[in-house]
């Protein structure tokens, strides 16, 4: 591994259970899990300890499921401040081995040892070690490390062998440890893309790295070809330094709302609020959207996603809404309840794309006097906080939406 990228992925074992755990000390040895609340109909789990998983218990199942497979589990609510407070505490400590450490996520981070490795210790391994005892030492959290010439293969490496064990996958033995793994274990590798792959006879990393490029590309467009060079250990997607933002891809915030949305008033109002913290980052980012998206999810958590183009580039809260609404209005069958709704933000510009215009229909105008209203909400918000100033709508109901706050929300960069 000499003169090949020495990359490490480095990810906090059970993050959100061990943080939770530091200020129990006395429940380590048994099953614990956090969870959200489930009279506010956020009753999944979230993370759990090693002695609940050896209970078969998952992360997002019901609290119901994980307590009848084991009554006896320990329930903690999530404290979220927290979470972010150690994960920069983490990141601080990547960062005297490295100026480039590149986050994925909260408990999870690369990092480019290429430069630096030799400076800490005799072998990359050595270094990785040393990392791992120094996050525990400091914040009482443990690591697992992949060490690779590759992001791709870095993050399987701390896949490999759970909790606290560092493991190397290198040039002359990938093919050996990373081929015979199932084929979802390869990072981007959803249940969706399973499932096509399965479908072509692909069931592990080997098989991925010997299809056909060109069938790859028929069944799943140019993810396809993409997964089959991470599977043959050709990824050189590079770490990004920590001075370094990525490329937002797209931007949405989703709520589970306290109770079901049965009425288009209900709708209406919950997709005011969340299209009014997505337009409010897209502003703070400098872009505009030319597509909107919604999730929908019913009673039994069964769900469609459905998207449309929307007649401008915007950043406007209301046209966001007002493109969430229409597509809610086409594709969801009237008086059915809505448990759950997500809203993004796609196809970002920053407004200096040029556009294809249109001979037989009029240029949409900007609507000079919204964009004031809602630039003037954000200065509003940032002098004051986020819930300083909201719509009516927004604080007289009893869906919960006074509670959604744009910390939640997630800005995506895109797959590599």
């Amino acid at each position: 591994m000499a003169t090949d990228r020495v990359i490490f992925h480095c990810d906090c074992n059970s993050f959100y259970a061990s943080v939770e755990l530091l200020s129990h000390p006395e429940l380590r040895d048994v099953p614990v899990a956090v969870c959200g609340d489930p009279k506010s109909r956020h009753g999944i789990i979230l993370a759990k300890n090693e002695p609940a998983k050896r209970f078969g218990i998952q992360t997002a199942e019901t609290v119901y499921s994980a307590l009848r497979k084991c009554p006896d589990l320990t329930l903690l609510p999530p404290h979220h401040d927290r979470y972010r407070a150690l994960s920069r505490q983490v990141n601080a400590i990547y960062a005297r081995y490295t100026d480039r450490v590149e986050p994925f996520g909260i408990d999870e981070s690369w990092l480019d040892m290429t430069g630096t490795w030799h400076l800490f210790g005799s072998s990359a391994q050595q270094v990785a070690d040393q990392i791992r005892h120094v996050v525990r030492a400091e914040t009482g959290l443990t690591l697992s490390v992949g060490v690779s010439f590759n992001k791709v293969f870095a993050k399987l490496g701390s896949d490999y062998k759970k909790p606290y064990a560092t493991t190397v996958i290198g040039r002359e033995d990938f093919k050996r440890m990373v081929w015979p793994l199932p084929v979802q274990t390869l990072l981007y590798v959803g249940r969706a893309t399973q499932k096509t792959l399965t479908g072509l006879g692909i069931r592990n990393i080997g098989q991925l790295a010997a299809a056909d490029p060109v069938q790859l590309q028929q069944a799943l467009g140019k993810l396809g070809p993409e997964l089959r060079r991470y599977a043959r250990g050709e990824d050189d997607a590079p770490v990004r330094a920590a001075c370094e933002q990525p490329e937002v891809k797209s931007v949405g915030n989703g709520m589970t709302f306290r109770r079901d949305l049965v009425s288009r008033d209900d709708i209406a109002a919950a997709l005011t609020a969340l299209a009014d913290d997505v337009a409010a980052r897209l502003r703070s980012h400098g872009l505009l959207c030319t597509v909107v998206q919604v999730l929908i999810k019913d009673t039994d958590l069964r769900s469609i996603t459905r998207q449309a183009p929307v007649p401008a580039p915007t950043h406007l809260a209301r046209d966001i809404a007002r493109a969430a609404l229409a597509l809610v209005d086409k594709h969801w069958p009237a008086q059915k309840p809505i448990r759950m709704l997500t809203v993004t933000a796609m196809g970002l510009t920053d407004g200096t794309d040029a556009r294809q215009l249109s001979l037989l229909d009029p240029e949409p105008q900007c609507d000079e006097k919204r964009e004031k209203l809602e630039k003037s909400l954000d200065a509003i918000r940032k002098k004051y906080g986020k819930a300083s100033i909201a719509s009516a709508s927004r604080l007289k109901n009893d869906l919960g939406l006074r509670e959604l706050s744009m910390e939640t929300d997630k800005d995506e960069p895109p797959v590599p």
